[in-house]
């Protein structure tokens, strides 16, 4: 028996989504406007389900003076972004809740670092490349939840002048060629095959825990291998913005072979070289072990 949903007595029970479909562009218009004192103040924060960028994670591991690995394991979660398992990052609740950790009655604990996903709030912004585009296409779109009230206050801006506002720009600009690499991943599918699970780890340790990257790129297999300027190089040991940048190009040059670092003319043979030693060494290892084995009394 099919009901009619259009009859006001019976209430539909497909689920509505909060988006309005409209796509909006720089110099659209919104009606919008969060501040302290509304009724619905930090109800937003109280239902979260945040996925961050590494550019959110290197803003809040430096605010609360953590390693980026002390960070991920303290303060977040992982998931699987695409059906080959490729790891993103959401941020964590408070326990038995869907409250963001760092919600206070004051309102958001770590508001001048926070995620460019809160920033954008009622704003969503999504990226599509259309079949025979060469380029990637941003949009925007209001998110209007029942709870909100921001969207009856008597305001009127741009996207544009809104995303100033909310200081969105930087965090965009971070995180724009990242984003191009989780686009081109999914985008290319069966062409570029499953990643391994080494370019499933390289992917986690270049995007997210960058102190641990810092610490991989500084390491002599990394030197055998990449030929990197001595002056870059010192800027990659100290400056986390400039090793995030690096961090992208190395991404897009292990997955997609789009080589923007020089290899050294001889790295083919250290890595070969380097190989056997590591099977040398384990195969060394599996001996002594059988040895022992061998040797235990029944």
């Amino acid at each position: 028996m099919s009901q009619d949903f259009n009859d006001p007595s019976i209430k539909d029970p497909r689920p509505t989504s909060p988006v309005v479909p409209i796509k909006l562009g720089l110099d659209d218009s919104i009606q919008f406007r969060c501040r302290k004192g509304i009724a619905c103040f930090n109800k937003c924060c109280q239902n979260i389900n945040i996925m961050l960028t590494p550019y959110d994670i290197l803003r809040l591991k430096n605010r609360l003076g953590l390693t980026s690995a002390e960070f991920l394991e303290k303060h977040t979660t992982t998931f699987e972004m695409d059906a080959h398992g490729m790891p993103g990052i959401r941020m964590k609740t408070k326990s038995g809740t869907a409250e963001c950790q760092f919600l206070t009655p004051e309102g958001c604990g770590v508001y001048e670092d926070r995620p460019a996903a809160c920033r954008y709030y009622a704003l969503g912004v999504t990226t599509m490349r259309a079949v025979g585009s060469a380029s990637p296409e941003e949009f925007y779109f209001v998110v209007k939840e029942e709870h909100c009230l921001g969207h009856d206050e008597p305001r009127t801006l741009t996207v544009r002048e809104y995303r100033q506002e909310q200081g969105v720009d930087q965090y965009d600009e971070m995180s724009k060629v990242w984003r191009e690499i989780i686009l081109k991943k999914r985008s290319s599918g069966p062409t570029v095959g499953k990643p391994s699970q080494k370019s499933m780890d390289l992917f986690y340790l270049a995007s997210y825990d960058l102190d641990n990257f810092r610490v991989f790129i500084a390491s002599p297999f990394f030197h055998d291998v990449y030929d990197i300027e001595p002056a870059l190089f010192q800027k990659l040991l100290t400056d986390d913005v400039e090793l995030m940048n690096f961090a992208t190009r190395y991404l897009k040059q292990v997955l997609f072979g789009e080589n923007s670092i020089p290899e050294k003319p001889d790295a083919f043979e250290k890595r070969k070289k380097r190989r056997e030693e590591i099977m040398a060494k384990q195969r060394e290892q599996m001996k002594k072990e059988m040895e022992r084995d061998i040797d235990l009394p029944e």
